[in-house]
């Protein structure tokens, strides 16, 4: 329904709680062929103080790193990069303080995605790296602050959980100052079991015909493994066992002497490696493959996909409004002549084809909030949508969907948009205002021609006209309309209604 511009080469940056990565890649046919790389262990988990903010240190490595990478991906469109953030950020107290100043030295937006989006996302990735199999697949990607875990057959991912435990939390919290003993290594192993029960239960009932590794953590291991002459193909209980022994052997990080091990990765090392053992434990894996396909690619993969007719977003929209028993017929209404506003104030108001999605999805699932109650539906709406999984969306979209859907009826919630940077809350209000017009004249929700002569974007508001004496003939509509114009001039917009 809404298709992108075409896109010839891509970027997708990962800002990773332990690593910052970009890919660039040329899109040949739908495919994506990695044309540059980049890479640097900024460490930005381990930059959270005692308050959960990120201390000026952490982010001024971040920025510098990010600067660079702008540099590189200077001269592509915005259409063609993805930037997300995930479990760091995702923590982060002071993160809509550093956003803006990230978002200035890469020089494109970034997103933060939840934990079961980024397992979507990561899936995606190695799903597209690997030759397609008959059964299903577990996919799992260790992080600086937390674990993803999928199962998925051939490109769609059906069971994603992200837990708490990454490299670098678990190398702090049980490997400290570096040091490595048996006592600490069964408390850290312990306490990811710990973590694993919660889901293994599901995972395992569900089943999977091969594992799969992804990103640094256990690419590291399978490369120790394999130059350590522990295992020849992927990661195995066997050798884990052995590098296990060698580790604690070793008693710390500057003294590990690992074929394969960078100094870089050392540092948080012997959390992931407990990390990795205790899921092999808990799932009964004897040997997991590796995967060069993660995050970065699937991002890609997924930017390809986003203007196509059944994109992974509308799929969510349109399944969110069926498990929420959304009255499918007044939405089409709704979103039918919300689409009819937002073509004639495009041009008015440089409205883009994101804003057209976005007030599109919002039409749809604007009712959400019925299925609590009623009364204040609007506000049961708003947070639905802002804490549901939502395949396929940023937090921040989310966020922005949410706020739309707050604002279709009743007082109009200023407040919500002013805490908005300036031009993205002028967008959001005029969107807003296009979504409560198109409610409000399907109030009735009943099939009816809605003729409107004149639509105009103003610098404050809008103004409507219809054709002949259709407001005179629709005197519960022009009460509504009227109605409305004092709700929007308590928050300082306008509508302007031109009678004949």
């Amino acid at each position: 329904m809404f298709r992108r511009r075409a896109i010839d080469t891509a970027a997708a940056i990962d800002l990773g709680s332990n690593s910052f990565h970009m890919i660039v890649a040329r899109i040949d046919n739908g495919q994506i062929h990695v044309e540059d790389k980049l890479k640097e262990m900024v460490r930005l988990g381990g930059g959270l103080d005692a308050e959960g903010n990120l201390t000026p240190e952490a982010q001024e490595r971040a920025l510098d790193c990010l600067r660079r990478f702008g540099e590189r991906i200077r001269g592509l469109p915005p259409h063609a990069v993805r930037a997300v953030g995930t479990n760091t950020l995702r923590r982060a107290r002071n993160r809509q303080v550093f956003l803006p100043l990230a978002e200035a030295a890469l020089g494109h937006p970034i997103e933060i995605v939840a934990g079961r989006e980024e397992a979507r996302l990561i899936h995606l990735g190695v799903a597209h790296s690997l030759p397609i199999i008959e059964g299903r697949r577990l996919v799992m990607d260790i992080g600086g602050g937390s674990t993803e875990y999928i199962i998925g057959r051939r490109f769609e991912a059906e069971v994603m959980e992200s837990l708490h435990m990454g490299c670098v939390s678990f190398s702090q919290r049980h490997f400290r100052n570096g040091e490595i003993d048996e006592e600490n290594w069964m408390a850290a192993r312990l306490a990811a079991r710990r973590e694993l029960e919660a889901i293994r239960h599901d995972f395992l009932e569900l089943g999977w015909e091969e594992a799969v590794g992804a990103s640094g953590t256990l690419l590291s291991v399978a490369r120790v493994l394999r130059e350590q002459g522990w295992s020849e193909d992927g990661i195995t209980r066997k050798g884990l066992k052995r590098l296990r022994k060698h580790m604690i052997e070793a008693g710390h990080v500057d003294r590990l002497r690992l074929k394969g091990l960078s100094e870089q990765r050392a540092p948080v090392f012997p959390g992931g490696v407990a990390i990795v053992e205790a899921t092999l434990m808990e799932f009964g894996i004897e040997r997991m493959k590796v995967s060069d396909g993660a995050l970065r690619e699937g991002l890609i993969y997924d930017l390809l996909g986003r203007g196509e007719p059944e994109s992974i977003r509308g799929r969510t929209v349109q399944t969110l409004a069926r498990r929420l028993q959304v009255d499918a017929t007044q939405a089409e209404r709704v979103a039918r002549l919300s689409g009819r506003l937002f073509e004639r104030v495009a041009q008015d108001w440089d409205l883009q084809d994101e804003d057209r999605e976005l007030l599109h999805w919002a039409a749809q699932l604007h009712e959400v909030g019925r299925l609590i109650a009623h009364n204040q539906h609007h506000k049961h709406a708003h947070y639905l949508l802002a804490h549901a999984d939502m395949a396929g969306f940023s937090l921040q979209e989310q966020q922005r969907l949410a706020l739309l859907v707050r604002a279709h009826r009743r007082k109009f919630p200023a407040k919500l948009f002013a805490a908005l940077p300036p031009a993205q809350a002028k967008r959001l209000e005029r969107l807003a205002m296009l979504l409560r017009i198109a409610v409000l004249l399907y109030r009735s929700r009943e099939d009816r021609d809605i003729p409107l002569k004149r639509v105009k974007g103003r610098k404050y508001g809008l103004k409507l006209a219809f054709e002949g004496d259709w407001l005179a003939q629709n005197q519960l509509a022009r009460a509504d309309l009227l109605a409305e114009r004092g709700l929007l001039q308590a928050a300082g917009l306008e509508l302007v209604l031109e009678e004949a």
